[in-house]
């Protein structure tokens, strides 16, 4: 993922388009495609690829997908699997793996190993953990009746939470994974702390300037992300339009507290972080609530009811006095959770530790979405089921950059350098090949 993608909401993915073009095809990658189209792939088109590699863009049972094979390709696969997307964006995935910055530049990189690398598109936008599993485990075996004798996986934020569901729902499938900034625990967890964090703020913002516009019932989305009839916008505006709006009261409320930092916006910010454990800055307040604001009708749907309930919490912090504790108590909005929403949750994905393939873990340890806790757990986690041994973790400083709205700087999430991308490949391809464990100072 790219440092201009970084910022936005758990690595919000929109396709590259490109036209169709046909690639000088040498004896060995003519046959190559042909074995592509004998295994079930549909709308196959060549283009070529650095170094005189081929990309292939087709589908597999509907769904489009990119693989880009190096020159003497010599069998070596890395599949990747891409975070979130704001319910409304384009499900295709970028045509171009290699030169598209996919993944920060980490397929590059493989490829420049001598690696095959694609990517699937999933079947829907938004909360995608299970679809990604399935479409990344697909070009998984795709790759395999092509000729792949070992493929690796990896992905960003949600990407990184289903190369874990991966590793521990197809252990031998893989070679190794690499996750980055990853949703690697629970996303129950990280869920409760996005519905906490709304509902904090839109009881401490009642009334104010800063509060977030359209429906304010947590349990459904405040503003919706697909264009009305007749609207002259297409989506991918749409959507960058609402997300701005989500956005913009926020600010507001960051540019009020900046010029009385001893004053009542102060507070709200300081309380509203601390109830979705989150960081004082103005990516980690709007990123998530820009996520829950603008997801909550999709991740409700996705799992079949209401992911998230609050009913008998008590919510307390050290940023509020006793009677500002006692009147959040009273009046933030209480929900019940649904039992088969939360079975579905745990299905996709409550982490088990049981990993039977190396695992490379990169997080920043400040992250504006997905908090570096998540790493923690897991950790905990993988050694309570025994295989501590086959995870490596790398925590990172965090990276600041101008939001896409405001352009105030804020932590982002997913923010590394391309050195710690091949870095981090590079642990995880050395391990598999040698068996050796990556230094402990291997990613820094």
């Amino acid at each position: 993922m790219s440092l201009r993608l970084a910022v936005l909401p758990l690595a919000i993915v929109i396709a590259a388009s490109a036209t169709a073009q046909t690639a000088p095809l040498t004896p060995a990658q003519t046959a190559l495609v042909a074995r592509v189209r004998s295994n079930g792939a549909t709308d196959v088109v060549t283009r070529p690829a650095p170094g005189g590699g081929v990309t292939l863009v087709g589908k597999l049972e509907g769904d489009q997908f990119a693989v880009s094979f190096p020159a003497g390709w010599k069998s070596d696969g890395l599949v990747y699997a891409h975070g979130y997307s704001t319910p409304g964006t384009p499900v295709a995935v970028s045509e171009d793996p290699v030169t598209a910055g996919t993944g920060g530049g980490l397929m590059r990189f493989a490829y420049e190993d001598g690696v095959a690398v694609g990517h699937s598109a999933y079947d829907k936008d938004g909360l995608g953990v299970e679809t990604g599993t399935l479409n990344t485990k697909r070009l998984r075996d795709f790759l395999v009746r092509l000729g792949a004798r070992r493929v690796y996986v990896a992905g960003d934020s949600m990407g990184g939470g289903i190369v874990v569901t991966l590793l521990e729902t197809y252990p031998g499938a893989f070679a190794g994974g690499l996750a980055r900034c990853g949703v690697v625990a629970s996303w129950k967890t990280l869920l409760g702390q996005l519905y906490d964090m709304r509902a904090a703020y839109n009881f401490l913002t009642a009334g104010t300037p800063y509060a977030l516009p359209g429906e304010q019932d947590i349990r459904r989305s405040a503003l919706s992300t697909t264009p009305p009839a007749g609207s002259t916008m297409d989506a991918k505006t749409y959507g960058w339009t609402q997300l701005a709006r989500i956005g913009t009261p926020v600010l507001a409320l960051f540019d009020a507290a900046k010029k009385n930092p001893a004053g009542r916006e102060a507070r709200i910010l300081r309380q509203v972080a601390a109830i979705g454990g989150f960081d004082v800055d103005p990516g980690s307040i709007a990123f998530p609530l820009v996520t829950v604001a603008l997801g909550a009708d999709d991740m409700a749907a996705t799992a079949g009811g209401l992911p998230y309930g609050n009913i008998g919490k008590r919510y307390a912090s050290d940023t509020m006095t006793q009677t500002e504790a006692a009147a959040l108590n009273r009046g933030i909005q209480r929900v019940a959770a649904s039992p088969a929403a939360l079975a579905y949750m745990t299905r996709w994905h409550e982490a088990s530790g049981r990993i039977a393939q190396p695992l490379v873990t990169i997080h920043n340890s400040i992250d504006s979405l997905v908090p570096y806790a998540q790493e923690t757990m897991f950790a905990a986690t993988v050694a309570r089921a025994g295989k501590a041994g086959l995870l490596a973790t790398y925590p990172v400083a965090p990276l600041r950059a101008p939001l896409p709205i405001g352009g105030v700087e804020a932590y982002t999430h997913c923010g590394f350098t391309p050195v710690q991308t091949k870095a981090a490949w590079t642990a995880l391809h050395d391990w598999v090949e040698t068996g050796k464990r990556p230094a402990a100072e291997a990613v820094k």
